[in-house]
């Protein structure tokens, strides 16, 4: 029968791992994120083809993957930080927890007809989000360490402690509250002692530990030990009725200052990488499509009230709270769906009794749907988000009129106008950027406020009197509608234009510009130049060098003229070009070592007897 077995095993591991590979590139390459793909994966692979069975099994493995995450999440912020989001986690993650339990508790029972005990339990239970995807997009997004990223954090954080007390409150609900082995308090001493336990054991144990092992030079017993970090911190947890995932967080935030923190993260990313792939699969594997066929109307009605009542409560408290608008939104449109603890509580108050498995069944459908949502769901985001308003300043013109014109005062801009203040040139520099003209401003910069897309604005700051305008613009749209607009008004300025790349410095040329410049070619060359000069080539040489790759630039653009962008590539250096001589030498070379010394005197001597 092992025998028997072990093909199955293989199979559904091949079948995961397939599903993997082909949906997670596919639905990132749509837009969709991988959460998503993996999401469909696990729906593909299980209730739809059916090809794989026991969802559950896999799921309770897979959740590894969310304990391997809070791991590395807790590395990466130390006990000071995590001090600083106090505020964050117990005041603005309790409030949120509060206030979506009782909200959805209240609807549940006076709409749905619950008991008092269920609709706290879904009440609450629906009040958590999902860790797993909710860091997820934080982290494709880039957003983990901006402000919404963190205080999106503090609330997932909360809500994982927040699993403890609900857990107990199971036992005090059900019908056979009174056969309880362990009362809730005595739960919580529990609890207690094993967090205290762990923050004792992290402080005085794992370094040493470390460091023994970094010593032996072993590498794989590296990886055993962190192995053995994370999953004994999550196991202590489990055993004292906490998540998992609390206690792999505690045991990385312990390991934050370890010098073998790098390390760690390195050898554990890889596990929780596939893990969480695997997490998300599992979620779709465990769908129970009879259920959803069977309430499809129920659930279709649940999962958008759900997320609307949800995401609602989390704007309004994270308001409350202090955060702008525009961060509430992305945190409302990021925790709107249920979470992976609900399964896990929903579980065990239908073990108890206190609402029938059907229920229970429909609930992981209602939260694995509005996982499934979330991707979708968050970038709605921007149709909800304020406007950017650009800063207007007024428009004084005042004093404004000098040799030359400068159009926008941004790096480019910047550097251009040290050579032209240097020179003894005045200058006269429009911008409209707000900011930008008062940063300038500190540092002694006459800039004035203006759009120079602007007829008028031209007038106004001196463009008849200008013997040049330089356009220094950074946007290449906004570039071509300033030389564009000055063409047509101003025909006889003469326009020195920052070109954004080659197919741009074409269309300037093409348009008459009287100069145009790239503006990282000349960087490049001096870049590429040095290099060599740095790998021990003369200064003369990489000159000429640089001198050369200039001319061959100048031909392609010439060719690219006539022929179009795709000529002029044989002007191109693609390999190491063999060094030669750039002047032709007087007189054939000598070889300098032994063997060639050598050779010219017995040379010397044949030659001898011939002269004489």
């Amino acid at each position: 029968m092992a025998v028997a077995a072990e093909p199955t095993i293989y199979s559904e591991a091949l079948l995961l791992l397939g599903g993997a590979v082909v949906a997670a590139p596919l639905f990132k390459r749509i837009g969709l994120g991988t959460v998503l793909g993996y999401l469909a994966a696990g729906i593909a692979i299980g209730p739809a083809a059916r090809l794989i069975t026991g969802g559950e099994e896999i799921l309770h493995v897979a959740e590894l993957g969310i304990v391997f995450l809070l791991f590395i999440i807790g590395l990466e912020l130390k006990p000071s930080r995590l001090w600083s989001l106090r505020r964050s986690i117990f005041g603005l993650g309790l409030s949120q927890v509060l206030a979506t339990g009782l909200i959805l508790a209240l609807l549940g029972y006076l709409f749905v007809g619950l008991t008092v005990g269920g609709a706290t339990i879904i009440g609450f239970g629906m009040a958590l989000s999902s860790t797993a995807f909710a860091l997820q997009i934080l982290d494709q997004e880039g957003s983990t360490n901006t402000h919404y990223g963190q205080t999106a954090f503090s609330i997932l954080l909360f809500q994982d402690l927040a699993i403890v007390p609900l857990l107990a409150l199971i036992p005090l609900f059900a019908p056979e509250s009174a056969h309880t082995s362990q009362p809730g308090f005595q739960q919580f001493l529990v609890a207690i002692a094993a967090i205290a336990a762990l923050l004792v054991a992290g402080r005085y144990l794992l370094n040493p530990l470390f460091r023994v092992i970094a010593n032996t030079g072993a590498k794989e017993a590296m990886i055993a030990a962190a192995l053995l970090v994370v999953l004994g911190s999550a196991t202590l947890m489990q055993l004292a009725g906490l998540s998992m995932a609390m206690g792999a967080f505690v045991a990385g935030v312990m390991l934050a200052e370890s010098s073998y923190r790098h390390e760690l993260e390195a050898d554990i990313e890889p596990f929780r990488g596939i893990l969480l792939g695997l997490f998300f699969m599992a979620v779709g594997l465990s769908l129970d499509l009879g259920v959803v066929i069977a309430n499809w109307a129920k659930i279709l009605i649940a999962v958008p009230i759900l997320m609307v009542v949800k995401g609602a409560s989390i704007y309004g408290v994270c308001r409350l709270f202090g955060c702008n608008r525009d961060d509430a939104v992305r945190i409302a449109f990021l925790l709107p769906q249920g979470g992976e603890f609900a399964f896990v509580l929903f579980s065990a108050a239908a073990s108890a009794s206190i609402f029938p498995l059907e229920t229970a069944s429909m609930l992981i459908a209602i939260v694995s749907l509005s996982m499934a949502m979330t991707p979708v769901f968050v970038p709605a985001t921007r149709l909800f988000l304020a406007p950017p308003v650009a800063e207007e300043l007024e428009e004084d013109f005042d004093g404004a009129g000098a040799d030359v014109l400068m159009i926008g005062f941004s790096r480019f801009g910047q550097i251009a106008a040290q050579i032209l203040l240097t020179g003894g040139t005045s200058v006269t520099i429009i911008d409209h950027s707000a900011e930008r003209v008062r940063s300038a401003a500190k540092f002694g910069f006459r800039l004035y406020f203006g759009d120079g897309t602007r007829k008028e604005v031209l007038e106004a700051s001196g463009i008849r009197r200008a013997k040049i305008v330089a356009v220094c613009t950074n946007r290449r749209e906004t570039t071509d509608r300033i030389v564009e607009l000055i063409q047509s008004e101003f025909p006889d300025a003469r326009l020195y234009v920052r070109s954004y790349d080659r197919a741009h410095t074409l269309e300037l040329r093409a348009r008459g510009v009287e100069y145009e410049l790239r503006e990282t070619f000349e960087s490049g060359l001096r870049f590429g130049r040095e290099t060599l000069q740095g790998l021990g080539m003369d200064e003369g040489t990489a000159a000429e060098i640089l001198e050369d790759v200039r001319r061959r630039d100048e031909e392609r653009l010439a060719l690219q003229a006539v022929e179009g962008i795709q000529a002029g590539y044989d002007r191109f250096v693609t390999k190491p070009v063999t060094p030669e001589p750039l002047i032709k030498p007087t007189r054939e070379a000598k070889r300098l070592d032994k063997e060639g010394r050598t050779e010219e005197a017995q040379s010397a001597k044949v030659a001898e007897p011939a002269q004489s």
